[in-house]
Parts: structure tokens; C-alpha cells; sequence
């Protein structure tokens, strides 16, 4: 009782209703109602009028919108400590990522300028940082190490050439590789938001992002080997080029550089330590301690005071120029060569950012435009990339600490790039004594969080084990094929997931949940009961071309109709059963004829005989009919020879229709009278007689020996609820459901269509004089009331009071 009055209790009485009186009810719109002709959308979309103008003007330019309302004392602050902190860390991981893009550390500077900049003006998400990132960073190197390798920039000693590389002449070439790589991908961007394509990035699953991005992260650590021992491997690209490489690497570790081994150990011993420091101290520090730019500070004051590059030969960062560079148009012959990779980057680092974006909108009760996010990025990398700048995107690591420092909106940011251009203006020269080796050893310690993510196998193993499949899969053909192809492999098995589970849903049986009106699978609800003589059939998926045919398999299968035996095995009966008829009115005829043959000579015995005109046309006519048949009735038995036809003496109707008795002799079972009626040479059975019952029996013992026939069902219902559209493959297979099955007397219904369903429906001409909406009701259970009003009288009383007696009701 208590749990009743908790959860409460609703009775509703109202008609059943089929499609067609709920479109009466309901006063359903029309098409045309619902749908605006493309004429009209036309003309709206070129209307121009002021509040549409400065609706897109606001949209395009976001700026204008939440700038006026900035409050300097609410907001100015906070921003300002946000900006300073990530602006700070920007200086060391610009520069460190600029190594995995194969690139000199200034243009890591450079990329941490102009494009949170630009993203200032165009951005809607108020707490990311848009900059470098590993990934990205990673798959630019792939690109520049593969159009620009060492060996294409061997100096030339005369006609020689020499192992020395032009290291200045090569840079220069990977800048411009780099630059036209980030501007294509920048338009790629700025194109699919403006065909508002933003919804791009739910295609990128999070299993599949984090397995991507845990791959990434490995090829990472592998293209900073060389600079944590201090040795030169060859650069490999294409599939397997990691595996290549970390075989180069193993096979030079006894070349290994021990001073370079030494700072980078040291390096990452004390990032990790403080950085653990940092995180135990987080709730009681205001600010972050700069880790990072405390490392490189250190690391640049001993390095240079030590003099390691002359004296131990470690790897410095070199010249670093002072002042910023002046925009160059990219070089558009490589546009055909990267344009792949370009795509990739596009894609990859739109799914980063807008995830990030979308997290913190939601913690912190704003919204974020995907479309504008994509059109923001795509500029960002696009006019920076005319500033020699590299692909980027957010940066998990700075996007956190731009919010948990109290960053409100995108001031943070603008105060963040403030800071790289001073540095870059007059603070850059002081780290040209940087070793390679600290900055390596910051992206060994900052890639320790995508490690974690190999966390997220026995998780999903727990939870999912399609998103399991999604995860491997993409860790694995990132691993071994190149960034870009990994991608593009990983997209296309999660598509194949979709696809497949789509082509193999569950399918199931429903049955009454007692004393509801709820419809439960069978199989795994206990209680659930199936209503007599209706079986309720469901599809976890919508119908469509790719699994049409397997609806109509899992239907006979879950029905236990094989309609194609039982509708060849009725026809063979049909023929059978005319067969018997023709030759029950065959021996009618002859014994008709016996007995007017009987009937003259006892006339002829009696008195003189009569000529008549009818008896002689009528003896022609049998004896004509007799000559055909004669060799068919060869092999009658004698059981059949001893049944006795009579035909009445009423006559032949307008119609052409005659009735026949007749009565079967020499068998106590068959004695049973019957009457058929022929009709333009078809013979039909009205009536119940000794060769009808013999013909169901025998039709009952075949069709039960096939397994296949149950005598009980008369309805079927079809539950098109989880269905969410339908194409002309899935109507041609629901039509040809309604034609099979009212072959063998079942009748189908379908059940909770979905407006946009029916309205589907309509258009591929579904609806017919012999399938109409009659046949659609809005629910499971209307149907299933139809059902047992309408054909389940036998079966209705012995079916359960507590089904039976729901508040629906007919009238």
C-alpha cells in the first residue's frame, strides 16, 4: 500500500484509436502546414531586414555582444590572474611543442600569439586557451619531417655530398610546409561552418577521441627519444614508421649522449616532483606554481653560466629572433600535397575544442556555438598560419587552469597572448641557451595524463564493449599507421559499429505486463504474458534498406510462421481440394446418368417410350464429359465409387450457381452432409463436409510436421515505436508483410508510428484501398484491444480479467 501511494495511480477511459481518429482527435496539420515549400525558404533566407542583419552580425562577431557588458570590477581581476597564469605556461610548452612539429621553438612562441588573438574577436567559449597542443603538434611534425627530411638538405662540400645538413635551409622550408598545412586547414574549418557542418565533431566518439589521443601521446614520447639520450635516429613516415623509429632508437642507445641523458633525467625528476607538490598544495594556493617556466628559467640560467653547449655539446635551442616576423603568403604548390592532412588537423583539432568548449559551457551555464567555434578556429589558424604559425587548437592543460584560476571570459586570453608578446619582444634571446632536452622532458610530463587514459580499458570492458572495440581498434591503427590515415581508419570502424548494430538489432516478442497496460519482452521480464492468439513483435532499430530483409526473417522466425512453406502448402491444398471436387461432380454426373438410364428401361418394360428432346441433349452432353474423363477415373477405389451424389430438383440460378449434396456411404466417420457451390468452373468450399475436414486434417498434420503452424495466432502486431524514419526498401517490405501474411488469414497492425513516420509512409504510397491507416493505432495496447474485440472472441475469455478489464474502453 505504501508503494502504491508513492508512486500514485492514473485511470484513463477513452475509444481506441487507430490512425486515422487520432489524425480526427488530434486535428493533425497538414503537410503543407508543417513544411514550408523551398520556394519560401528561398525567399526568407534573402530577405534582408535590420534585426536579421544585426542578428548575424552579433553571431559572426561575438565580441560586439559580451564585450559592452564586460564589468571591469566584476570580471577585470580575475581575468587578469587567469591571463598571467596561462600566459605564462604558454612560454615553455610553445616552445617545447614547437620540437614535436619539427620546427625552431620561436614559431611555438608565434603560435601562442596570433591565434588567441584571433580567436578573441570570433570565439564563444569563455574558458579555453587556444594555442599549441601535443597532437596537433605531432601530426604537423608528420607532415614537415615527411616533405622536408634531413636527407633532402645535405650541405655539398664541391661535388661531394656531405652528412651535414643545412639546418637553416630546412627549417625555413618546414615553416612554409607548416604554414600552408595550417592555412588549408584553417579554410577547411571556416568552409564547414559556414555550411553550418558544425556537428561534424559528434562523429568523433569520446572512446574514440581518448584512444586517438592516447596513441598521439606515444607517438610523442617516441619523437622525443632523441633528445632525452642525445642521439640522431633516421626519420621514418608512412604505416609502421613508429615502430621503424623506436627500432632505430633501440639500436643507438649505445651511442647515447651522457650529459644530454643526465639533464633530461634531472629535468623530468624535478617536474614531476613539483608538479605533485602542486597538485597537493592546489586547494590552498590562489595561483598554480608555474612549473614549467620555473624549469626552463633554471635550466636556461645554468645552461648558460655552465656553458653546456661548447663544453658538453648538448643541444640548445639556438637563435631565437627578436621582434615578430612579417606575414608571407603560403606557398600554394604544397596545398595538393597536404591537403589530407590538412582535413585531418581540421577535424581533429575542431573535435578537441569544441568538447573542452562544451564541458565548461555546461558547468558554468552558457552555450556554445558549434558552428561559430568551427568558423573561429578556422580563422585562427588561417591568418595565423600567414604569420608562420602551426595548427592549433585548445589545450586541456591551460584551459584547466584559465578556469580553476577564476577566468571569466575571453579577457583571459588576450591577457595570456600579452604576456607571450613581451616575451617575445624583448625577453626571447635570453633562452637561446635552452637545452632541447628540458623542453622534451616538459612534453614527457605533460603527456603523463593521456597515459592515465590507458585506465579507460577495464572501464569500458565493465560498461561497453563496443565502445571497448571503438577504443582498441583506434589506439591500434594509430599506433601503427600514420596519424592522419589512423584517423581516418578509426572513423570509418565507428561508422561500421553504427551501421552494424543498426543491421542487427534485438529483436523480441512482447508480452502484457498483468493488470497494465505495458508490453515487455518475453524473454526477460518473468511476469510478462503473451495475449492469445496475437503475438506482438518489436525491432530494437529503425526499419531501413540495410536491415529490411532482416526484419522480415526475425518476424517468421519470432512468429513461428515460415510463410513461404505454409502459403506454397495451402496452394497445393487448394489444388488438391479442387481436384476432389471435380471428381465429386464427375460422379454425380454418372450416377445421374445411371439412373435416367434405369429410369427409361423400366419405361420401356412399362409402356411405350417417350421421346424427349432435354434427356436425349442432356445424355450427349454426359456422354461427351464421360469420354474425357475416362482415363482420370481409372484409379478410383471402391470407397470412393460408394459415394452417393443427389441433386435436388431446384434449379440452375441466373448466376450460373448450382448446389450439390452429397453423402458419403461405407464410413462412420464421414457422414457428414455438405453442399458446394461451382461457380464459372472454379469450385469453392462453403460448407463443412467429410472431404473439407479431410482436407484441414491433412493440411494440419503437414503443416504441424513443418514446425511452423500454430493454429492460436490471428493478429500480429507490429511496434514501430522505436522507428525514426523509413525509406522505400523498408515500405515495400512492410507492404509485402500485410500481402503474405493475409495469405494464410493473419492479420498485421502496426503500432506508435511516429508522425514523421506516418508522414513518410504517405508519401512512399504505403496507405491502399486493402492496407489503410484503419490498420495503424496510436499504441500497443489500442491494437491489442482491436485485436481481441474484433477476432479474439474465442480466445477472449480465457484471457486474463486483470488484462482484459483495463480503463481503455470501446463504444
Amino acid at each position: 500500500m505504501a508503494s502504491t501511494c508513492r508512486f500514485g495511480k492514473y485511470r484513463v477511459e477513452r475509444d481506441v484509436l487507430d490512425e486515422q481518429r487520432l489524425e480526427e482527435v488530434s486535428q493533425r496539420k497538414s503537410y503543407s502546414d508543417t513544411h514550408r515549400s523551398l520556394r519560401e525558404c528561398l525567399k526568407d533566407s534573402l530577405r534582408c531586414t535590420v534585426p536579421k542583419l544585426k542578428r548575424s552580425v552579433m553571431n559572426s562577431l561575438p565580441i560586439l555582444y559580451w564585450l559592452p557588458k564586460y564589468s571591469v570590477w566584476d570580471y577585470g581581476m580575475p581575468d587578469l590572474i587567469s591571463g598571467i597564469s596561462v600566459g605564462i605556461m604558454h612560454l615553455p610548452q610553445g616552445m617545447a611543442y614547437a620540437l614535436l612539429a619539427s620546427l625552431p621553438p620561436v614559431f611555438g612562441l608565434y603560435t601562442s600569439l596570433y591565434p588567441a588573438l584571433i580567436y578573441f574577436f570570433f570565439g564563444t567559449s569563455r574558458h579555453i586557451s587556444i594555442g599549441t597542443f601535443a597532437v596537433l603538434s605531432i601530426m604537423v611534425g608528420s607532415v614537415t619531417e615527411r616533405l622536408a627530411p634531413d636527407t633532402a638538405f645535405l650541405k655539398m662540400n664541391g661535388t661531394n655530398i656531405t652528412e651535414e645538413v643545412d639546418i637553416t635551409a630546412r627549417d625555413s622550408y618546414r615553416v612554409q610546409v607548416a604554414a600552408a598545412t595550417t592555412i588549408l586547414g584553417g579554410l577547411i574549418q571556416v568552409v564547414l561552418g559556414l555550411v553550418k557542418f558544425g556537428f561534424v565533431g559528434t562523429y568523433l566518439s569520446e572512446p574514440l577521441v581518448r584512444a586517438y589521443t592516447t596513441a598521439a601521446a606515444a607517438h610523442a614520447v617516441v619523437a622525443q627519444l632523441k633528445y632525452i639520450f642525445g642521439v640522431s635516429p633516421t626519420r621514418f613516415s608512412g604505416p609502421l614508421s613508429l615502430v621503424y623509429t623506436l627500432v632505430d632508437v633501440c639500436s643507438l642507445l649505445p651511442q647515447t649522449h651522457p650529459p644530454t641523458l643526465v639533464v633530461s633525467a634531472v629535468s623530468m625528476v624535478f617536474l614531476t616532483g613539483a608538479k605533485e607538490l602542486n597538485s597537493y598544495l592546489r586547494p590552498k594556493l590562489p595561483v598554480p606554481i608555474p612549473v614549467e617556466l620555473i624549469t626552463i628559467v633554471a635550466a636556461t640560467l645554468i645552461s648558460s653560466y655552465a656553458q653546456l653547449y661548447s663544453n658538453y655539446t648538448i643541444s640548445v635551442v639556438g637563435e631565437i629572433p627578436s621582434g615578430l616576423s612579417p606575414p608571407s603568403t603560403p606557398n600554394v604548390n604544397l596545398f595538393g600535397e597536404v591537403i589530407s592532412d590538412a582535413f585531418a588537423l581540421a577535424i581533429v583539432g575542431y573535435a578537441i575544442s569544441i568538447s573542452l568548449g562544451k564541458t565548461f559551457a555546461l558547468k558554468h551555464g552558457y552555450k556554445v556555438d558549434s558552428n561559430q567555434e568551427l568558423v573561429a578556429l578556422g580563422l585562427s589558424n588561417a591568418i595565423g598560419g600567414f604569420f608562420q604559425c602551426y595548427s592549433v587548437c585548445s589545450s586541456m592543460s591551460r584551459s584547466l587552469i584559465q578556469e580553476t584560476t577564476g577566468g571569466k571570459t575571453q579577457m583571459a586570453g588576450m591577457a595570456s597572448a600579452v604576456i607571450v608578446l613581451v616575451t617575445i619582444l624583448k625577453f626571447g634571446p635570453l633562452f637561446q641557451e635552452l637545452p632541447k632536452a628540458v623542453l622534451a622532458a616538459i612534453v614527457f610530463v605533460n603527456l603523463k595524463g593521456m597515459f592515465k587514459q590507458y585506465s579507460d580499458i577495464p572501464t569500458l570492458w565493465r560498461r561497453n564493449k563496443v565502445d571497448l572495440v571503438v577504443w582498441v581498434v583506434t589506439w591500434l591503427s594509430t599506433m601503427l599507421f600514420n596519424l592522419d590515415m589512423g584517423l581516418a581508419a578509426s572513423i570509418t570502424f565507428t561508422l561500421l559499429t553504427v551501421i552494424f548494430r543498426t543491421q542487427l538489432p534485438t529483436y523480441s516478442i512482447l508480452g502484457n505486463v498483468p493488470g497494465t497496460e505495458l508490453y515487455v519482452d518475453i524473454e526477460t521480464h518473468r511476469e510478462a504474458r503473451e495475449v492469445p492468439g496475437i503475438t506482438i513483435f518489436r525491432s530494437s532499430t529503425t526499419v531501413y534498406f540495410a536491415n529490411a530483409d532482416l526484419y522480415l526473417e526475425a518476424l517468421k522466425e519470432k512468429s513461428g510462421l515460415d510463410i513461404s512453406k505454409m502459403i506454397l502448402y495451402k496452394r497445393r491444398q487448394e489444388a488438391k481440394q479442387k481436384r476432389r471436387q471435380r471428381r465429386a461432380e464427375r460422379r454425380a454426373r454418372r450416377q445421374a446418368k445411371r439412373e435416367r438410364r434405369a429410369q427409361r428401361t423400366a419405361e420401356k418394360l412399362a409402356g411405350p417410350p417417350v421421346f424427349s428432346v432435354e434427356e436425349e441433349a442432356g445424355q450427349w452432353r454426359d456422354t461427351c464429359m464421360d469420354g474425357n474423363a475416362a482415363e482420370e477415373d481409372q484409379g478410383w477405389t471402391e470407397r470412393e465409387n460408394g459415394t452417393v451424389f443427389v441433386m435436388p430438383a431446384t434449379p440452375q440460378t441466373p448466376d450460373r450457381q448450382c448446389r450439390w449434396e452429397y453423402l458419403k456411404g461405407e464410413d462412420p466417420d464421414s457422414t457428414s452432409l455438405g453442399w458446394m457451390s461451382e461457380q464459372d468452373g472454379d469450385t469453392i468450399t462453403l460448407g463443412s463436409s467429410s472431404e473439407d475436414t479431410l482436407s484441414r486434417d491433412l493440411e494440419r498434420v503437414s503443416l504441424g510436421s513443418l514446425g511452423k503452424w500454430t493454429w492460436d495466432i490471428h493478429s500480429i502486431i507490429l511496434d514501430l515505436s522505436t522507428a525514426n524514419f523509413t525509406d522505400t526498401v523498408a515500405i515495400k517490405t512492410m507492404k509485402n508483410i500485410f500481402q503474405d501474411f493475409s495469405e494464410i488469414d493473419v492479420d498485421i497492425y502496426m503500432a506508435g508510428c511516429q508522425a514523421s513516420v506516418v508522414e513518410q509512409l504517405e508519401l512512399g504510397d504505403f496507405f491502399s484501398e486493402s492496407i489503410t491507416k484503419s490498420r495503424l493505432f496510436a499504441s500497443v495496447h489500442d491494437a491489442v484491444l482491436y485485436c481481441l474485440n474484433h477476432r479474439g472472441a474465442s480466445s477472449f475469455s480465457r484471457y486474463e480479467p486483470s488484462v482484459v478489464c483495463l480503463p481503455l474502453m470501446f463504444r
